[in-house]
């Protein structure tokens, strides 16, 4: 009697979890589908707005195409800065690459803590090949002209991919918040369909604000030169090109930029708040030093992440006194360090992730 309820109870934890892992892979593959499905909007609509803003520059000398000049006091040094820049792409393509497969490879990471650290790898992979590859291609091969719509894709692109990647950050700060300050509730707070939630948010909420940005720059006329002093094609360097006012391109990205990521940076800011009070209480030996190493690290790559935005901004406003290359620097480092980072301290550093990997090693 007592072996069948035993075998009865096996079954039933069998199904569900089976139920389970199936359920978070739908979610998994959710998000993947959700960023190719935006992507393909993105190439075609901003396909359609180079080619409505061609047609109204017909009256005036069309732009075809523009030249990146990447640090135009220092080009001798390119091919010297272009090796820790591979070393760093590598290393971030390969560490995110790794922590996806392992994340999919694993059943026993298919927990939405995990799902959300696959969404952030996959922002990570898309901001480094959307920069970096054009950088390396200018310092290598001189190839420093890039066409009209490729210009504003990957301008709508680093603008939306950043904030998306704040957003996940917030969203991933919640998850700690709720993980350590209610444990009991975290099963019934934090379940898949939360993380299908969130990542319609995350997509939605960042793509909606960040595409107007391309669209104002692509309205405009291009009738003198074509040369943007920068390595990619941020919205000022475009913009000032323009023979128009740019007065509200500016405006509409300071207020864009500045409510996502403030508001984001703001809930972090009193997740890890909330985390440190309650940890500060616990009487548990080692309790206090695991959790305060495993969220004071993640707190601390947040504010690199907007630490670096905040410094690029001042260096932005303040053009006169510093070097015009030392926001063209921060800029492409911006696009490269944390992705690089992200999956180590929020991946390799967690233990079941590194149990995971094994386990992969193994298999191979």
């Amino acid at each position: 009697m007592k072996e069948t309820l035993r075998s009865k109870r096996e079954s039933r934890r069998f199904k569900l979890n089976g139920n389970l892992s199936s359920t978070l892979s739908r979610t998994y593959l959710f998000c993947i589908i959700s960023l190719t499905s935006l992507c393909e909007f993105w190439i075609s609509g901003l396909i359609g707005i180079s080619s409505m803003a061609l047609s109204n520059n017909n009256s005036e000398a069309p732009t075809p195409e523009f030249l990146l000049i990447c640090f135009p006091n220092y080009q001798t040094w390119q091919h010297w800065l272009s090796l820790p820049l591979s070393l760093l792409f590598l290393l971030a393509m390969g560490a995110n690459a790794t922590l996806l497969i392992t994340i999919r490879m694993e059943a026993s990471l298919h927990e939405p803590m995990y799902y959300l650290l696959s969404l952030l790898s996959l922002l990570d992979i898309v901001l480094c090949l959307t920069v970096i590859p054009k950088v390396l291609a200018i310092f290598w091969f001189d190839h420093k002209s890039i066409g009209f719509s490729a210009c504003f894709l990957q301008m709508f692109v680093m603008n939306s991919f950043l904030t998306m990647e704040s957003c996940t950050f917030m969203v991933m700060a919640y998850d700690r918040y709720v993980a350590i300050c209610k444990p009991l509730q975290y099963p019934s707070i934090i379940t898949d369909q939360f993380v299908v939630r969130a990542a319609i948010f995350i997509i939605s909420r960042n793509a909606l604000f960040s595409l107007p940005v391309p669209i104002l720059s692509a309205r405009l006329r291009y009738c003198a030169h074509n040369i943007i002093k920068n390595c990619i094609c941020t919205n000022l360097s475009v913009s000032k090109l323009s023979c128009d006012d740019i007065t509200f391109n500016k405006l509409y990205q300071l207020v864009a930029g500045w409510t996502l990521l403030g508001s984001d940076l703001i809930l972090i800011v009193l997740s890890y708040s909330f985390i440190f009070r309650v940890v500060l209480r616990i009487k548990a030996e080692g309790a206090v030093a695991k959790a305060l190493s495993t969220c004071g690290s993640h707190f601390i790559l947040i504010l690199f992440f907007s630490t670096v935005l905040l410094v690029l901004v001042i260096t932005n406003l303040a053009r006169e006194r510093i070097p015009p290359d030392v926001p063209i620097l921060l800029n492409i480092l911006h696009h490269l360090i944390p992705p690089a980072l992200n999956p180590i301290v929020y991946g390799v550093r967690t233990r079941e992730i590194k149990q995971g990997i094994q386990n992969l090693l193994r298999r191979w």
